[in-house]
């Protein structure tokens, strides 16, 4: 069994998708860690996620809050919204499409609990043998080559920023969330390097991933988003 624990999960347009995220992740939760809560945040969509997502969580038996950006204000804000909104010890976020399994959740939950970390998050690039499906060649090129900008920009010592699945220990963690000011998809640069700053303990962590279709971070347009908010970023440092 896992100590209790917040689990947000951020969406845009994911009506296709949300209910049975949430009817697994209620599963999981009431097998390993009754005491936990989820909490969706639909950050502005435009289809059903909203009514999707209402209609799953009527059904938990654990705690469960619905929390909703009109219009939408990016995926950062929506993560920070869901996490200082958590009430249990440790927050701990991942994406609607469950690219990284659920039953990988211990790896980054229990270096917190055991006090060996402040933030633990999950990466592909330590052990790229335990990615299933891989993204397109040019996207996981694309990251690669994101990856090393973010060490060289800011110092940070790691391999994979941007894989949607880390954990918080949220008493500590909460300041940087207030002060935290990027909503795009660069925001986990922005929370990592803040953290670092702060002199707070980060553990990356491998984890098993496959690549879900429907993405909705957009090849060009969102590349050159997240680059100018690393080179913001930068020139802030």
């Amino acid at each position: 069994m896992l100590p209790a624990f917040s689990v947000v999960i951020p969406c845009f347009n994911e009506a296709a998708r949300i209910g049975e995220t949430v009817r697994l992740t209620l599963d999981y939760l009431c097998s390993v860690s009754p005491e936990s809560e989820l909490i969706v945040v639909d950050d502005g969509s435009t289809d059903a996620t909203s009514i999707v997502a209402r209609e799953a969580l009527s059904t938990a038996r654990i705690e469960t809050r619905l929390l909703e950006n009109f219009p939408n204000h990016g995926k950062g804000a929506a993560v920070r919204k869901g996490l200082l909104a958590a009430q249990r010890s440790i927050g701990l976020f991942f994406d609607a499409d469950l690219s990284t399994p659920l039953e990988e959740t211990p790896k980054v939950i229990e270096p917190i609990a055991n006090n060996e970390a402040d933030i633990a998050f999950g990466s592909r690039a330590l052990d790229r043998t335990l990615i299933g499906h891989h993204q397109p060649w040019q996207r996981e090129q694309a990251g690669r080559i994101f990856n090393l900008i973010v060490r060289l920009a800011t110092g940070l010592p790691f391999w994979d920023t941007q894989c949607g699945f880390k954990a918080f220990r949220l008493d500590v963690c909460r300041p940087i969330f207030a002060a935290a000011s990027v909503d795009g998809f660069a925001f986990d640069v922005e929370l990592l390097y803040l953290a670092q700053r702060a002199g707070l303990r980060l553990r990356e962590i491998p984890v098993r991933w496959n690549h879900s279709e429907g993405s909705k971070v957009r090849f060009v347009h969102d590349s050159l988003g997240m680059l100018r908010e690393i080179i913001a970023l930068r020139v802030s440092l």
